[in-house]
């Protein structure tokens, strides 16, 4: 079992930490307690970059989460057709970008399960990057977000090699390390179509250097099974993502009874700290919602920090539509709410950090939180 210690990573004010726990590891575990950028303090993750902004997985959204204080933005990956990585926060591309008006492409359109679920659209793996390139970002919800469209159609599809490449150029201007959560979308079945992404991320994180213990890198992912063999071929921490309802698709698709809830059981965390060194939670896991408010914490945060795990809950946003009715300012969805008091909530509830879709209120909750 791997003996490692974790505190999220970030903030303008705060970087990664990551400290050993008491007791050696067990022969053959592989010690990344001196993972390390930086210091103490709750930690924002810009989600997909800074998406209340611009469109997100976008460079310009990475570049403006990099700008607004983060040391740190998630990096979702799926595959192409000629085995790169590109940012989308799925595989399926009608929703953020302009593929439909595009004729050449037309015939792409198909209908696809996904971890048992049909998608109808278009999807990464069915277009090589030099077909990708040719197409533009748009705003996933322009609905609630429709400052955004005005972005629409400006910027490109970006690899993971263009997001490291932006983030190395960042941080010696802005003079910080700045690092990514690279997260592995839909494994199994990208495995099963004989499309994996483990093998191509971890290529990449050797061939940018980054493959050892203090390399701004977390890798993160919803399935359990491929984080384990990663344990094994990457130097890096990891972060096991769980979800309020069902179960990870690797256990569904072997058969496997266990759940996401059977995962943040005491038990189930205990096992998780022998391959990941964070847990990145759904909101409703560590403050559920009731009859429209928040309701007391969960033992999760407390539990997870017993296990030697840090805890850096999924996603925080400023509009009233993904607000507890309580903390909403108005009836309209796209107005913003108290963003304030739900994310000061968490920060009472003891996490280390959490995803923001807007980083500098988050950075903002974070700096008041710690001058009160």
């Amino acid at each position: 079992m791997r003996k490692r210690l974790g505190v999220l990573a970030l903030s303008g004010l705060a970087v990664l930490s990551v400290t050993g726990l008491a007791g050696a590891a067990e022969p053959g575990a592989r010690d990344v307690s001196a993972s390390a950028k930086g210091h103490d303090g709750p930690v924002i993750v810009g989600h997909r970059g800074a998406p209340g902004y611009r469109p997100e997985h976008t460079l310009a959204s990475y570049e403006l989460a990099y700008r607004q204080g983060v040391d740190w933005v998630d990096v979702d990956l799926v595959p192409t057709k000629d085995g790169q990585l590109v940012a989308r926060h799925e595989n399926e591309i009608g929703g953020t970008t302009d593929v439909a008006k595009h004729p050449e492409f037309a015939n792409r359109k198909t209908t696809k399960v996904i971890d048992g679920t049909s998608f109808t659209g278009w999807f990464t793996e069915d277009f090589t990057l030099a077909e990708l390139k040719t197409l533009r970002a748009t705003e996933r919800i322009p609905q609630l977000r429709p400052n955004n469209k005005i972005y629409d159609g400006r910027y490109q599809i970006a690899t993971y090699q263009e997001v490291l490449d932006l983030t190395r150029r960042l941080g010696r201007e802005l003079r910080r390390e700045l690092g990514t959560y690279p997260e592995i979308k839909h494994s199994t079945y990208f495995a099963s179509i004989k499309n994996p992404t483990e093998p191509k991320l971890v290529e990449l994180i050797k061939r940018n250097g980054l493959n050892h213990p203090k390399a701004p890198v977390i890798i993160q992912s919803f399935e359990v099974s491929n984080l384990i063999e990663l344990s094994r071929q990457v130097r890096v921490p990891l972060l096991q993502l769980t979800s309020a309802s069902g179960a990870p698709a690797d256990f569904i698709a072997k058969g496997d009874p266990r759940t996401y809830a059977d995962l943040v059981t005491p038990a189930g965390l205990k096992e998780i700290s022998k391959y990941a060194d964070y847990l990145g939670p759904e909101k409703a896991q560590v403050i559920p919602v009731v009859n429209g408010a928040l309701g007391q914490p969960t033992k999760l945060v407390a539990d997870a920090h017993q296990a030697g795990l840090k805890v850096g809950p999924y996603t925080f946003r400023n509009e009233n539509n993904f607000l507890p009715q309580n903390l909403r300012s108005s009836a309209n969805p796209a107005e913003y709410g108290n963003a304030f008091a739900e994310q000061e909530a968490f920060l009472k509830a003891g996490v280390d950090g959490y995803f923001a879709d807007h980083p500098d209120t988050a950075l903002e909750a974070v700096k008041a939180f710690q001058g009160r």
